[in-house]
């Protein structure tokens, strides 16, 4: 995005460098001539700006909203959004930082060596022609890519999968280990428990 400092620079060296009068500048680099002509009137608050630079050295993971708070007690009557601008100004900004996951190595699962000895469970989400969603809970046998179950619904709970777990161990027997991905359709405490 060209910001209107950007936009009067180019005016300015349109002005030096062709015979063309600030109108036609202004129209061709798209800024109005009172945007051009403008001179700012704030004042340069020098002092202020001293203060902030040496609070954000001493300081440096701290964000314009703590220094506004220290500005405020040393006595300095200025509000939150001047005291931003200005940190803007002074390029004090301070990056996020972004957390990192602790990774650990990738092991591959060993191949299962007989029937039920490992399981892969998840949700398969598709819609209707007219765009009712519903999902399917599969689980399927890493050994013989049998799928002992498809539970399908427009909604299906954690007690819900459960009951299917159950119905299963009733029936056919539960595998030795099941597989689930991290998604977030895993995490529930009537899972956990």
């Amino acid at each position: 995005m060209v910001t209107t400092k950007q936009r009067r620079q180019v005016v300015t060296h349109l002005l030096a460098a062709y015979p063309i009068s600030a109108r036609r500048a202004c129209r061709l680099v798209g800024l109005a001539r009172s945007r051009w002509q403008y001179r700012s009137r704030r004042p340069p608050r020098t002092e202020l700006r001293e203060r902030l630079r040496t609070l954000a050295a001493e300081q440096p993971r701290w964000r314009y909203k703590r220094l506004h708070v220290l500005l405020r007690r040393e006595g300095y009557r200025v509000n939150h959004k001047l005291v931003y601008r200005l940190y803007r100004e002074e390029g004090l900004l301070v990056r996020r930082r972004r957390r990192k996951r602790v990774a650990g190595p990738r092991v591959p699962l060993p191949t299962p060596t007989t029937a039920s000895e490992r399981w892969g469970m998840d949700f398969i989400m598709d819609s209707f022609v007219e765009g009712r969603r519903f999902r399917c809970l599969t689980m399927v046998d890493e050994y013989t890519r049998e799928c002992p179950v498809i539970e399908v619904d427009t909604s299906l709970p954690a007690v819900r999968v459960l009951q299917v777990l159950d119905r299963l161990a009733g029936t056919r027997g539960l595998p030795q280990s099941l597989v689930v991905d991290h998604g977030p359709e895993f995490i529930s405490k009537a899972l956990d428990a």
